[in-house]
């Protein structure tokens, strides 16, 4: 990450959600949610440790009822057992403070509170029930996110703005005014928290809309008129590729701007697809900017006429799996093995090159190229493996190598 970036970040206040630090130029934070059903306490503890493991450091939760709320104070004092400190936030929309009012022990449990303006009653109901959010932040020293949503926009608030716009001479877009009642309702928002007690280091906003010019748009303005640290994420991304590549486009050029400290990468998981995989992208995008390092990321070219046997690439996908299943144990005995490069290559073109550039690589090889394959560490040949187990051996290697140099020296 280059120096502006650092810089442009430390201007943000810095924000504890239970022991992380969100903002003030700490890491940019990964997060997640689950989508078990909270009061389910069994499913829910064991997505939320799956999720941890694979690097979620804040995980959310929905808190819809007063069963979801109840079970909550469970769901912590399980993952606390299971050694899973990964701070919790309760979502609450609609009922949220009834339900910590018939379940105050749910605050307590929750490392941060997530309410959307846009969800919080209605008229005259609207400022108690969420001046009764705010009490419960203030009563258990708990930072809250203010989400607003382009799908769950406070209607009066919009509607006030809209007949405003239209009394002007040169009125403006109707999608112009829209854009700028997410960023009003949250900073109005965080205006009213503060007023009715609640520290500034206590407020994380965001702004999500479905839309990536929408979303980089609002979120330029919204890093210029305010200092609370941001929440990123493209809402409502969609499935598979779309989804990783929408949130890919959004969330880059904000981070690569300064903006945004803690992400999600909002995916809808494919039918029995893990829920971990939104947790990877976020990772990744991260890694590949720069930005923070996770696991040992594998570099592999695309293949070509040169390439037609598959052996890189079951090399490469495996390898990569394998190093991400070693990274829980790696990431307490070998610091600093997630900034290693690894490199497969699949022919003689780019691939002693590309081997040599990374930490360790094989180049494989090609159609018609003497089946050998030699092995480079910090740029030197090593060895050159040859016969029917060259990806065990390749492994094996890799492990002596992340042993000898990321162990403990002392």
């Amino acid at each position: 990450m280059s120096a502006d970036i650092a810089a442009i970040r430390r201007r943000r206040r810095r924000v504890m959600v239970g022991g992380v630090a969100v903002g003030g130029g700490a890491p940019v934070v990964v997060q997640s949610m689950t989508n078990t059903d909270t009061a389910d306490v069994a499913s829910t503890v064991a997505q939320v440790h799956e999720l941890w493991q694979a690097g979620s450091e804040v995980v959310r939760v929905t808190v819809n009822t007063l069963e979801a709320a109840r079970a909550v104070p469970a769901v912590r004092e399980k993952l606390d057992a299971l050694g899973c400190p990964v701070p919790l936030v309760g979502d609450f929309h609609f009922n949220g403070h009834k339900l910590l009012g018939q379940v105050p022990e749910c605050a307590e449990a929750l490392a941060k509170l997530r309410i959307n303006p846009g969800n919080v009653g209605r008229g005259a109901k609207r400022d108690e029930q969420f001046a009764t959010l705010i009490d419960f932040a203030c009563r258990y020293d708990r930072p809250i996110r203010i989400g607003v949503n382009w799908g769950s926009l406070d209607q009066e608030l919009l509607a006030r703005m809209m007949d405003e716009n239209l009394k002007l001479s040169r009125p403006s877009p109707t999608q112009e005014v829209m854009s700028q009642a997410l960023i009003v309702s949250a900073l109005e928002s965080a205006a009213r928290a503060e007023a009715l007690g609640l520290p500034g280091d206590k407020i994380i906003l965001s702004c999500k809309l479905s839309g990536v010019q929408d979303l980089i748009r609002v979120y330029r303005d919204l890093a210029s008129r305010c200092d609370y640290p941001l929440h990123l994420g493209l809402t409502e991304a969609g499935m598979g590729s779309k989804g990783i590549v929408a949130s890919t486009a959004a969330l880059a050029i904000l981070l690569q701007e300064g903006i945004g400290d803690t992400i999600r990468v909002s995916l809808t998981p494919q039918p029995g697809e893990s829920r971990t995989t939104e947790v990877q992208v976020a990772q990744e995008i991260l890694q590949t900017m720069g930005m923070r390092s996770f696991t040992p990321l594998v570099t592999a070219c695309p293949g070509c006429g040169r390439t037609t046997s598959t052996v890189f690439q079951e090399l490469a996908q495996s390898i990569q799996t394998w190093l991400r299943r070693q990274m829980p144990v790696w990431r307490e005995r070998y610091p600093g093995v997630e900034a290693m490069n690894v490199a497969v290559m699949g022919c003689v073109v780019n691939g002693p090159g590309e081997s040599k550039h990374a930490n360790i690589g094989i180049s494989l090889p090609g159609t018609n190229e003497t089946p050998v394959a030699p092995v480079y560490e910090d740029g030197v040949k090593t060895v050159t493996l040859k016969g029917d187990r060259i990806a065990q051996d390749f492994q094996a290697l890799v492990e002596a190598y992340v042993q000898r140099t990321y162990g403990d020296k002392a």
